[in-house]
């Protein structure tokens, strides 16, 4: 499940980088203190830059030698890098070794060198040393466990540390998410409704329980959520975009045509969003309006498999055969191991009398997704025209065989058992098809004239 995390920026720290880099450009002093120093890696570090952190790092070193929170940088940034044991030996080398940051990042450079116990005995000590301010030291302990994707174990500290001050939100915010990802559902839904009973103003909580409803198919609360999300933050691209699949999912496709354009009104790109309005004019088919954003989404997206499918669709639903079938190819030639499209592909060769190619794009299409039972009833029904009765009946029974409740599949079974002269399983499948719809002994009668003939004789 995706976390959304809202992101402070820190105008100082954005103007001590701004400073050392005109610095760099010998535009500005040279000078920094070690906070100053300890600013400018954190930022690179967070943008993932190692190579200017390492720099950084090195100018802090030349003006502040054998400072210990800038050698504790240069363990991190050897984390960043994936240099586990240089990293430790940086903090083993240091003179300062209770120094809280360097206990955390010893713990999590044990994690990644597979010691775990002692980054256990190390997490406890810390835990146990660290009084004041006790919530947030198992919540930092935490987090290098959930890093190291050890949910279990960030669970079990992010427990402890909700009995000390049940109304840090930070961490109930991290309890949910690994709740979720325990899949305990309950418990995380449970935990943000916490987060919004502390501040009901909270969206970033709303739409984490939006997103937890989705997930669970649970639209209506899913709806709810993202509305209340939107209620504070009504610019929110992501959760207005979110309510309107939610919207799709309840088959209120008009209300997320609405909400699509809402969301089209704060983005740049829309060809993504036109293929979901495209998708709901489809679903109440208005298919000339579903065409009209298809195709815009296809002059922003020319390779667009999606939009090129959805227009062969809507003009097939308008049994506009010969254009359907050539956007269809078009598809095809990007994404040619896409099973529906060869279904759409052979549906537009019936539609053109062809039966034939028809055929062959039907047997492309189980050969990429063998479990279609209707593809394989098509398939048979082909064969049955063609009057290979063996062989129509053999993809009868795969057919059967996946969906048993297919409409009228025991009817043609027993045509072509007829046409073929096995009389008992004609019979014995037209009784079949007769119990399920009392119609089918007309239709079979349609089909077999002849059977007339058999009755009379006997």
């Amino acid at each position: 499940m995706n976390r959304k995390l809202s992101y402070s920026v820190d105008d100082e720290s954005n103007d001590i980088v701004k400073r050392y880099e005109q610095y760099l450009e010998g535009a500005a002093t040279g000078y920094f203190d070690v906070e100053e120093l300890e600013t400018i890696v954190e930022y690179y570090l967070r943008k993932g830059r190692t190579k200017d952190c390492s720099r950084a790092l090195e100018l802090g070193l030349q003006l502040h030698p054998n400072n210990n929170a800038l050698k504790t940088k240069r363990a991190k940034i050897y984390l960043a890098v994936g240099d586990n044991k240089k990293a430790f030996k940086v903090l083993e080398s240091l003179t300062e070794t209770t120094d809280y940051e360097v206990q955390l990042l010893k713990i999590e450079v044990l994690l990644r060198l597979e010691r775990a116990n002692e980054a256990r005995s190390l997490a406890d000590k810390v835990l146990k040393e660290e009084a004041d301010d006790t919530d947030n030291v198992y919540l930092d302990v935490a987090y290098i466990y959930l890093n190291q994707g050890d949910y279990e174990t960030a669970l079990e500290l992010l427990k402890q540390g909700d009995k000390f001050n049940r109304k840090n939100t930070d961490l109930l915010f991290e309890l949910a998410f690994c709740y979720e990802q325990c899949n305990d559902f309950d418990s995380a839904i449970k935990t943000y409704n916490r987060i919004i009973d502390v501040d009901p103003y909270m969206d970033e909580a709303w739409f984490n329980l939006g997103q937890i409803y989705f997930a669970l198919q649970d639209f209506t609360h899913a709806l709810e959520a993202y509305e209340f999300a939107l209620t504070i933050n009504e610019k929110d691209s992501l959760t207005c975009l979110q309510k309107g699949h939610v919207q799709f999912q309840l088959n209120r496709f008009e209300d997320a045509i609405e909400t699509y354009k809402e969301y089209q009104e704060m983005i740049s790109d829309k060809w993504q969003s036109d293929l979901f309005i495209a998708e709901c004019y489809e679903k109440l088919e208005r298919y000339d309006e579903s065409i009209k954003y298809y195709l815009h989404s296809l002059e922003c997206n020319p390779k667009n498999f999606e939009a090129l499918t959805g227009v062969g669709i809507c003009l097939l639903e308008q049994e506009r055969f010969s254009e359907s079938y050539d956007y269809i190819q078009r598809a095809l030639a990007i994404n040619d191991e896409a099973a529906d499209a060869w279904v759409y592909l052979a549906e537009c060769c019936i539609g053109m009398d062809d039966n034939e190619n028809a055929l062959l794009a039907y047997l492309k299409s189980i050969t990429l997704d063998p479990e279609q039972p209707d593809t394989l009833l098509a398939i048979a029904n082909i064969w049955l025209e063609k009057e290979e009765y063996a062989t129509a009946i053999q993809y009868y029974k795969i057919a059967s065989g996946l969906d048993p409740n297919l409409e009228y599949v025991d009817l043609f079974i027993a045509v072509a058992q007829f046409k073929l002269g096995n009389y008992e399983d004609s019979t014995l499948h037209l009784n079949k098809a007769i119990l399920a719809d009392e119609s089918a002994a007309g239709l079979f009668y349609e089909l077999c004239p002849e059977a007339f003939n058999s009755v009379d004789e006997k």
